[in-house]
């Protein structure tokens, strides 16, 4: 029963790794496209394998998934069974908050999603949650990340319209269009870098459960090829009302402000994986980062009511995920012979 639990777990995660790529392309593309720098299917295609490549790049996120969230004190038998059923809980909580949240065209956040079910999982399951690990590796970095790309947007903005103070707009303009390429390819891999590293923490968690992986040790191969993989072709599907969300509705981008958007929200992105470990939402850095860049045309040129609905996404995803994981738990283990 645990072997088929397993593999369910896999292929579960991999298709939460689909729905993040679908819900998250957004993140990657959405300003190039809004702005004319690339075509819809060129972008979707260059993120999906920026994606692939930012996936390869490191584990320190999935290690903080697998090791810092919930703790599995497991011996065998039916024990082990009840964490797998709390790690399949959690994706099929996660899985359909994506889903809810694609339909209305809000950009919520994969990771969050992702943790909160998690946590409530856990709590279903009467485990013991790392609070402090999740307050200082989630929540505080989910509080940061947006304000960090909000202001470094604006100032990074305010230094590049002084820059260009007395520069023709026409070929100024070209030359963002063209710098957008390497910024969207930029947002793509550090997209990869976080999300696709969360999918192969949960199969991981799901390994040690289990006793397939010994505590400490590395994310296999496999499974950093098949969450790249996954990631990847969710991303080439694309979410395209997600992508008009970012792109239009916050506000009206032009090249310039397109380019500083991405640049600022992927360093984030890198840093918050490479340097802090830390499992931030890719689309609050990007969303945050757009309208600090578009409110250096003026703070009215914000759509303030759209991006309320968004930050009010944010802050329900924790808790709504979490109510379904336990919900999702609770069904699952009543259902399950263990």
């Amino acid at each position: 029963m645990e072997a088929a639990l397993v593999v369910v777990i896999v292929l579960v995660a991999l298709a939460f790794a689909w729905t993040n790529g679908v819900h998250d392309a957004a993140n990657a593309i959405a300003t190039s496209v809004s702005t004319g720098a690339l075509t819809p299917r060129t972008a979707l295609v260059m993120a999906a394998v920026m994606n692939v490549v930012g996936a390869l790049l490191g584990t320190s996120v999935a290690e903080t998934i697998a090791n810092r969230i919930v703790t599995f004190d497991v011996a065998g038998g039916a024990v082990a069974g009840t964490a797998l059923v709390v790690v399949l809980a959690a994706l099929v909580g996660a899985i359909g908050w994506n889903l809810l949240t694609w339909r209305l065209g809000m950009p919520s956040s994969s990771s969050h999603a992702l943790i909160g079910a998690l946590v409530g999982a856990g709590l279903a399951g009467s485990y013991a949650i790392q609070w402090g690990e999740v307050t200082g590796r989630v929540v505080v970095p989910m509080l940061v990340s947006p304000l960090l790309g909000f202001t470094v947007a604006f100032a990074a903005m305010t230094g590049v319209l002084w820059a260009i103070r007395r520069a023709r707009p026409g070929p100024t303009t070209r030359r963002f269009r063209l710098a957008q390429t390497v910024s969207a390819a930029a947002m793509a891999l550090g997209h990869g870098l976080q999300d696709a590293q969360k999918t192969m923490g949960v199969i991981l968690l799901a390994l040690l459960a289990v006793g397939w992986a010994a505590p400490g040790s590395s994310v296999p191969l496999w499974v950093k090829l098949s969450a790249a993989a996954a990631i990847s072709l969710g991303t080439y599907a694309g979410g395209w009302r997600i992508v008009r969300t970012l792109g239009r509705r916050i506000i009206h981008l032009d090249p310039a402000r397109g380019f500083v958007a991405e640049s600022v929200a992927a360093a984030l992105l890198y840093v918050m994986a490479m340097g802090l470990h830390a499992p931030v939402s890719t689309t609050q850095t990007i969303t945050s980062a757009i309208a600090g860049a578009g409110a250096t045309r003026s703070m009215s040129a914000v759509r303030w009511g759209v991006a309320g609905h968004i930050v009010l996404t944010w802050v329900l995803t924790i808790p709504a995920t979490g109510l379904l994981g336990a919900l999702a738990f609770w069904l699952l283990h009543a259902a399950l012979p263990l």
